[in-house]
């Protein structure tokens, strides 16, 4: 299983790396998660650099995709050569979008009329493309999922685990991550956010 992260420049360091360490939990000799980029290095809104380890090319042929956010969101969807590179097909993809992801799934008619989670700054931009903005972390429908605030990235991840792994792999990821003291209580909500749309 390789899931593709998609990051772009200006990425959200929290929503791509969280993301990724996540997914990362499953030890499977199939198993991936890999930063996806257009470019072989992206640099994100505080000035890290990273080399893409996937490229779109290969997302085509991804199991899963996660749309990271970032604060060059709507320069990416106003590029039409860049936007025609998305091949996203929840036909036979789990498709995952974080904050301003949100607005890429909406721009590639991924939405439609599905209500969809994102971030306040964001949510105007999504409205505007014609999608219902929900006021919650996490939403999904399908095989298509969005959530709403950096520190939703795990829950992301953890739909994605549940959907190919089952429940217990999603709250044992979540548990290895989870704030010691906290970890019960921490794995608990997360799974009230995800259960219902897994």
């Amino acid at each position: 299983m390789h899931i593709a992260i998609l990051t772009f420049d200006g990425f959200n360091e929290l929503d791509s790396f969280v993301a990724l360490g996540v997914l990362n939990r499953i030890k499977k000799p199939d198993w991936r998660a890999s930063i996806c980029c257009p470019t072989p290095e992206v640099t994100s809104m505080n000035g890290v650099t990273v080399r893409a380890q996937s490229s779109l090319d290969e997302a085509r042929l991804a199991d899963a995709i996660v749309v990271g956010s970032g604060i060059r969101t709507r320069e990416v969807v106003s590029n039409a050569a860049l936007m025609a590179r998305l091949a996203l097909d929840p036909s036979r993809q789990l498709i995952a979008a974080q904050c301003s992801g949100t607005l890429i799934l909406a721009k590639v008619g991924l939405l439609g009329s599905v209500p969809a989670c994102t971030d306040l700054t964001t949510k105007p931009w999504v409205q505007e493309a014609g999608v219902e903005v929900l006021n919650q972390a996490f939403y999904a429908q399908g095989n298509v999922a969005t959530a709403g605030g950096c520190f939703a990235a795990p829950y992301l991840a953890a739909w994605i685990i549940a959907r190919a792994e089952g429940l217990d792999a999603a709250a044992a990821a979540l548990h290895y991550v989870a704030p010691v003291g906290e970890k019960d209580a921490y794995v608990a909500n997360a799974l009230k956010n995800i259960t219902p749309y897994v």
